[in-house]
C-alpha cells in the first residue's frame, strides 16, 4: 500500500502512452499492476488549486457529498452545487481527460470564475474508454489523460491536501464485462479547512462498488488509520459514496439505516468506535436514482453518507440530481448537512 500522499502539483501530467499500451497488452497480474501503480506519476501527487477569494468562516459548515457519475454534465452539476449552497463539496467519480466526458477538465469547468479552490486525487487510470455502453458510444476516440478520481471543492480556505489510499488490489486491472480495465485503487482525498475556529478536516471517499461488506470495512479501516496519522485530535467530516449495498431497502425498515447500519455493514462499527456519528447528518432514505444510462432500477439503496466527529449535525437533505429539464445527471442524488462545532467557538 502506498503511504499517505502529500505532494501537490498544479496540473497532473498525462501518463506516457507507451506505458499505458504496455499495461493494456500484457497479462493482468497483481505484480504488473503494482509496477504500473508505482510508475505512473499521477498516483503520487494531489492536484491542487487554492481558493482565490476564500469565504470567511460562516459560523457553521454546510457540506455536500455527490457521486457525479464521471462529471459529464459540469453545467448541471454547477447548478446543483449552487442550489445546495454548500461551503464544501465532496465529489466522487470525477473524470479528467476522458473521452466520455469531453476530454477536458470538468472540475475546473464547474469552478469557473467562482474563486473556489479544489483538491483532486486520481483513483484510477482508465485503460479503456469506460464501461461497455461508453465503449460503444466513444468507439475510435482516445483519452487525453485517462484519469478518474475524487475531489474536494471549497469556498473556504484550505491547506495540506492529501490522498489516503484505501486499497491497491488491482481488482479492476483485468476489466469487467469486457471493458473498464484500470490501474489504481480506491482512495480518499482530504484537506484541512484553515479558516475554521478549531482544527477541522474534510475527506471525500468512494468505496469499492463490486465487493462485499468485509472488504468495504477494510477500506474504512485504512481510512481511519490515515485519519489518525494526519490529525487524531481534529474534528473530521467524511462524505461520499460508501456503496453500502447490503443495507435494507425495505421502507418499513428505514429506521435501521441510521440506528444500526452496522448489522448489515460492519464498517459503521469501526466508524462508531473511532468517534464518528451519522444519525443527525443523514436521512433514512435511498440516495440512488435511475441515471442517464437508465440504471439502476428500483428498489434503490442508501449508498451516500456524511459522517462526523467533533461536530454537531443538523438539517440533513437529499437533493435530486436532475438538470433544469428534469433529466438525471447521475445515478446518485446529492446529500447535504449543516455542521456546527460542539460548545462555544
Amino acid at each position: 500500500m502506498r503511504p499517505l500522499i502529500q505532494t501537490t502539483i498544479g496540473d497532473l501530467p498525462a501518463p506516457e502512452s507507451d506505458l499505458l499500451a504496455e499495461a493494456r497488452n500484457g497479462p493482468p497480474t497483481p505484480e504488473r499492476h503494482a509496477e504500473f501503480l508505482h510508475a505512473i506519476p499521477a498516483f503520487h501527487r494531489v492536484e491542487q488549486r487554492p481558493t482565490s477569494t476564500p469565504l470567511a468562516w460562516p459560523g457553521y459548515l454546510r457540506i455536500a457529498a455527490f457521486n457525479a457519475e464521471r462529471l459529464k454534465r459540469p453545467d448541471a452539476a454547477r447548478a446543483l452545487l449552487d442550489a445546495s449552497q454548500a461551503h464544501v463539496a465532496l465529489l466522487s467519480e470525477v473524470d479528467l481527460g476522458m473521452a466520455r466526458s469531453g476530454n477536458g477538465h470538468p472540475l475546473r469547468e464547474i469552478i469557473g470564475a467562482t474563486g473556489e479552490g479544489y483538491a483532486y486525487g486520481v483513483e484510477f487510470v482508465e485503460l479503456d474508454l469506460g464501461d461497455p455502453i461508453e465503449m460503444r458510444r466513444h468507439a475510435g476516440e482516445r483519452n487525453a489523460r485517462s484519469f478518474h478520481g475524487n475531489a474536494i471543492v471549497s469556498k473556504l480556505a484550505f491547506d495540506n491536501p492529501c490522498i489516503i489510499p484505501l486499497e491497491e488490489s488491482g481488482f479492476w486491472f483485468p476489466g469487467k464485462e469486457g471493458a473498464q480495465r484500470r490501474v489504481g485503487g480506491r482512495i480518499a482525498v482530504a484537506v484541512r479547512l484553515t479558516g475554521a475556529p478549531r482544527p477541522l478536516w474534510v475527506a471525500a471517499v468512494h468505496l469499492e462498488s463490486k465487493t462485499n461488506p468485509d472488504d468495504r470495512r477494510m477500506q474504512i479501516q485504512h481510512l481511519l488509520n490515515g485519519i489518525e496519522a494526519i490529525d487524531a485530535r481534529a474534528a473530521w467530516v467524511i462524505g461520499g459514496d460508501f456503496n453500502t449495498k447490503s443495507l435494507p431497502r425495505d421502507r418499513q425498515e428505514a429506521r435501521r439505516l441510521l440506528e444500526i447500519p452496522e448489522r448489515d455493514e460492519p464498517l459503521f462499527d469501526d466508524l462508531r468506535r473511532a468517534g464518528f456519528t451519522w444519525a443527525s447528518a443523514n436521512l433514512p432514505l435511498p440516495t440512488q436514482r435511475t441515471g442517464p444510462q437508465n440504471k439502476p432500477q428500483p428498489p434503490f439503496g442508501k449508498l451516500d453518507w456524511i459522517v462526523v466527529r467533533g461536530l454537531q449535525a443538523t438539517d440533513p437533505q437529499i437533493l435530486p440530481a436532475l438538470d433544469g429539464e428534469g433529466q438525471p445527471i447521475s445515478d446518485h442524488d446529492m446529500v447535504v448537512a449543516d455542521l456546527f462545532f460542539e460548545g462555544p467557538e
